[in-house]
């Protein structure tokens, strides 16, 4: 009678290793897809920060000191971003925009998930749904009162 017991549970261990391939896989993908991301707000909350920041050092006495601020937030912001690669087409003149309004200050990026499409791809898991699960704009803002 014992005999028959390895029998009978032939093929369990395979199904068991499907239904825990499929949970961990879920886990594993969703932590390496939402990692790039957040990387990338983390990138733009520091950018913008940072632009705000260094367009406070403008000589208010300067000629033209709108412009002067513009041009300083938005070549801050195209240092800080340097190290993005090429292929999540990310600009700066596309992506941002820079405001400086009655000595307000507002430096906004906006950036389509869209663009994360070719780089990661976007899996719809069984029972899970979509992974990773974006918003259709990675936004990120700073403003300042001058």
């Amino acid at each position: 009678m014992n005999s028959s017991l390895p029998r009978q549970q032939k093929g369990a261990v395979a199904i068991e290793f499907a239904l825990v391939f499929v949970i961990f896989f879920a886990v594993f993908y969703a932590i390496v897809s939402y990692s790039l991301p957040l990387l990338l707000m983390q990138s733009f909350n520091q950018s913008t920060a940072e632009a705000v920041r260094r367009s406070v050092a403008v000589d208010p006495g300067t000629p033209g000191y709108a412009a002067n601020v513009q041009a300083t937030a938005s070549a801050e912001l195209t240092r800080q971003l340097a190290w993005i690669p090429a292929a999540l087409n990310f600009n700066v003149a596309t992506d941002s925009t820079i405001t400086f309004v009655g000595g307000m200050l507002k430096v906004n990026i906006d950036y389509p998930t869209t663009k994360l499409n070719q780089v990661l791809p976007f899996l719809v898991l069984p029972g899970i749904g979509a992974v990773p699960n974006l918003p259709t704009t990675l936004s990120a803002s700073s403003s300042l009162q001058f």
